[in-house]
């Protein structure tokens, strides 16, 4: 049974609670947040009690602590996990600083099991592409296209403190196309637009973008995102290859299809990511503690989080300069 203290009680921080709720493997210990109602109510929902963060990270009866907090708490609390050795698992993104991250990654013993929650990876959707991939069905990749777009637009409070939408939104297909394409993108070119809300180009960000990356190789990805989706949270993939093509598709609240004389009618996709990703949540999490159990490295590593922040990095000076930004590889 992996003991967990869950840093962060916010909308994501639920999320985990439910996760370790539903495994058979892990407990719930305690909870910390910055809004002492918040940590009091989700303890009580789930068993467990209410600790200073600083408490969780140094606790005996804790092996392992979840981070949900803002990104720029991140580095301290892996630094104060990993000193009393617990395991760790991070929500994106690691830091807005690849320097920083670089730093945080150098103090780290070896040892350190550190996985960050780029949870699409584990989208049994998304999975089943990535196999078919790994299988050659599709033969050799040679680009890929993905679609990424939000309901609705964060309050600016949120976009404050995010990072913008290519460190705190894109950054999960950023991550996506290095898990496809299996080789380092190495150039990125990026455009973005205030279209959903002027006041969100006025605070300094986008809300809407596109991201094109390229591999030594030539292997091409290109990434569109938007805080605007009318008709649901938009989420697909579609991958080209030298043999075929694969695509993953939106999910909907379910596969019923309506046919009458005014045509074909669909079940609406599903609402946002709480409700698309949960199963992707809960496999995430049997992979955390599988490695603890194994102590492997995970996957996505700290390295993982590294790369995507280096790329969503590069494509925020390429939104801003109209240049096209190399990477180190």
């Amino acid at each position: 049974m992996l003991r967990i203290g869950l840093l962060g009680c916010g909308r994501i921080g639920q999320v985990h609670a439910q996760s370790i709720a539903l495994n058979r493997d892990a407990k719930l210990v305690a909870v910390a947040d910055a809004i002492e109602a918040s940590a009091t109510k989700l303890a009580s929902e789930h068993d467990a009690e209410v600790r200073d963060a600083s408490a969780i990270c140094a606790a005996d009866d804790i092996d392992a602590v979840l981070i949900g907090t803002p990104t720029d708490t991140h580095v301290d609390f892996i630094l104060a996990a990993a000193k009393s050795g617990k395991a760790i698992l991070c929500e994106k993104p690691f830091d807005l600083d690849t320097d920083r991250i670089k730093q945080c990654l150098a103090q780290l013993d070896p040892s350190t099991v550190l996985m960050f929650g780029f949870q699409r990876r584990f989208d049994p959707h998304f999975g089943a592409l990535k196999t078919q991939i790994n299988q050659g069905a599709i033969g050799d990749v040679e680009m890929i296209n993905l679609i990424s777009r939000d309901p609705g637009a964060p309050p600016l409070s949120y976009i404050a403190r995010s990072g913008g939408i290519f460190a705190d939104m894109m950054i999960h297909d950023l991550d996506m196309a290095r898990f496809l394409l299996n080789e380092e993108p190495v150039s990125v070119q990026a455009m973005g637009a205030a279209l959903v809300d002027p006041a969100i180009g006025e605070a300094g960000d986008f809300d809407s973008a596109v991201v094109q990356l390229q591999t030594a190789s030539g292997k091409i990805c290109q990434i569109s995102c938007s805080r605007r989706a009318t008709y649901g949270y938009d989420q697909r993939a579609e991958v080209h290859g030298s043999k075929g093509a694969l695509q993953a598709k939106n999910q909907h609240e379910n596969a019923v299809r309506l046919a009458n004389a005014d045509g074909y009618r669909d079940a609406p996709l599903m609402n946002f990511f709480l409700e698309r990703y949960m199963p992707a949540y809960r496999a995430e999490l049997d992979h955390f503690i599988e490695a603890v159990r194994n102590n492997s490295t995970p996957s996505p590593s700290g390295q993982d989080a590294l790369r995507a922040q280096m790329l969503a990095e590069a494509a925020l000076k390429s939104a801003k300069t109209n240049q096209t930004v190399f990477l180190e590889q």
